[in-house]
């Protein structure tokens, strides 16, 4: 029973590593939380910062979500660990032990918890927003219809219904963190992509 809480531990201490904040400080860029939305994931490194750092930083906090789940994985963890193990590493991203418990919106973190559990459902998530994308050209929008939908492609792929239940979690968080943007959304404020407005 100590294994199994020391590998969900282990993913929220992973999900802790706040990429986007280590990133800047390493190529001595201004924090991301003081500047732009502040926020600190790669969207708003991009936003502040320009490409380079925002893909390492997007990279960083994809790997958040694959490594834990794969070092669950590799200790052939019960499914209910593995699962606990994916929504720790995504709280920690939200809510980093490391800085202030001040984190992303978890986009990123949660492609990564899908990708390492099944391919299929990072893919789903994947080209659900891109799709959007393609229709709205709102990044923000399609993240949440994105999340909103993983349930379901959950349901669809993996019978253990723990998964569906920590997913359900996870888009849940998702959304919330969002709410930001939901309200740009409904007042008709919120970015287009390639659009000029920062």
């Amino acid at each position: 029973m100590l294994i199994n809480f020391t590998i969900v531990l282990l993913g929220y201490l992973f999900g802790s590593i706040a990429t986007a904040i280590i990133v800047c400080k390493v190529m001595r860029l201004e924090d991301p939380r003081r500047g732009g939305s502040g926020n600190p994931g790669a969207t708003n490194v991009l936003r502040m910062h320009g490409k380079k750092a925002a893909i390492l930083s997007l990279l960083g906090d994809v790997l958040k979500g694959i490594l834990p789940i794969l070092l669950a994985k590799a200790m052939q963890m019960p499914d209910w660990v593995i699962a606990l193990t994916g929504l720790a590493a995504f709280l920690g991203h939200l809510y980093p032990v490391f800085f202030g418990f001040r984190g992303g919106k978890g986009v990123a973190t949660l492609v990564g918890v899908l990708i390492a559990t099944h391919w299929l459902l990072g893919l789903a998530y994947l080209g659900t927003w891109l799709l959007m994308v393609l229709l709205f050209r709102i990044s923000s929008l399609s993240a949440i219809i994105a999340a909103a939908i993983t349930p379901f492609y959950t349901w669809w792929l993996l019978a253990p219904p723990v998964y569906v239940m920590c997913f359900s979690l996870m888009a849940a968080g998702l959304i919330w963190r969002h709410r930001s943007n939901i309200k740009k959304l409904l007042a008709g404020n919120d970015d287009k992509m390639g659009s000029d407005k920062n």
